[in-house]
């Protein structure tokens, strides 16, 4: 076996083990100790974070921070992971540290010449654009973290009612118009919310709390189900520019009616009653181009909208 073969294949075993043992890999490898010795020492001077465990028992650990082995890509390849972590340059805030930045440069310095031309004649062609939202990194980073170690996170949360206190159990963590969301349950109200990670004021893994092993098979495809609350039904009348606006909206689309003049209607979407409020608040951005039919208590709500900007106007 080639020198660079063994040293590749030597980065992907330890990758794979705790803690190990000279002995342990020159039986492994069929080689002296010598030779592996001389292999770990190669791996350390380029950069395989390897430190060893002093006294009994001991031998050697890899930091946190592993090193992954090369791997081969095509430029096309190449190109599109490029062009992949450039999605997140306009976010304020990721969960990601500066792997991210780090991951780019290190892709465009090893592109070939030819290959990074191509790219430079894309800069600035081709933009993942989001809105600039102001948000920790170190409150995305804890949640992040608790979700790939299994961890509750005690949080100061931000809410219209003031800051509380809140233990919870991150489902996952996901981006919407330049703002981080992460659904989890609360072990306050015993159910699981969505937490907008700008309002989240500080995030701290607590290990005393034990994670529920029902929210741990729960993903973000896992829609909290609300049928065993008070339903309602929604009911809207479009215009032309209304139709237009609510046909890519996943909470209306299913529900949408044509007519042939293209203006339209939403008939019947089932949602909560405790949600009507925020259905309301959509629709209020919809201006004239929208109209609610039903039901009463979502007219009264927005009648009430309109009586508070009245008074903002008089």
């Amino acid at each position: 076996m080639l020198k660079s073969q063994r040293l590749i294949q030597l980065i992907m075993r330890l990758n794979a083990k705790k803690s190990f043992t000279v002995r342990e890999l020159a039986d492994e490898f069929g080689l002296s100790t010598r030779t592996i010795t001389r292999d770990l020492q190669e791996l350390s001077e380029l950069g395989v974070p390897i430190y060893s465990v002093q006294g009994r028992g001991g031998g050697y650990r890899l930091l946190r921070e592993r090193l992954l082995p090369p791997i081969s890509f095509t430029e096309g390849e190449a190109i599109a992971m490029f062009f992949a972590c450039q999605t997140l340059e306009y976010f304020s805030s990721l969960p990601f540290g500066d792997g991210a930045e780090s991951a780019l440069h290190k892709f465009y310095h090893y592109l070939p010449a030819d290959v990074r031309e191509q790219i430079d004649r894309l800069k600035n062609r081709i933009m993942f654009w989001s809105p600039y939202r102001s948000m920790s990194a170190d409150v995305l980073q804890t949640l992040l973290q608790a979700i790939m170690i299994r961890s509750v996170v005690t949080i100061e949360y931000k809410s219209s009612s003031g800051v509380s206190e809140r233990h919870i159990q991150p489902i996952g963590l996901y981006a919407s118009s330049g703002y981080w969301y992460c659904p989890a349950y609360c072990f306050l109200r015993e159910n699981i919310r969505q937490f907008r990670a700008d309002r989240i004021l500080s995030a701290a893994l607590n290990a005393t709390i034990p994670c529920r092993e029902d929210v741990s098979r729960q993903t973000l495809l896992n829609k909290p189900k609300k049928d065993h609350l008070e339903q309602t039904a929604l009911r809207l009348e479009l215009t032309n520019k209304g139709v237009w606006l609510l046909e890519s909206n996943p909470r209306f689309a299913p529900f949408l009616q044509r007519n042939e003049d293209g203006s339209g209607a939403v008939v019947n979407v089932k949602i909560a009653a405790e949600d009507l409020e925020f259905y309301v608040d959509l629709i209020w951005q919809l201006g004239e181009n929208a109209k609610i039919l039903g039901p009463a208590e979502a007219i009264a709500c927005m009648k009430q909208k309109v009586d508070c900007m009245r008074m903002l106007y008089p």
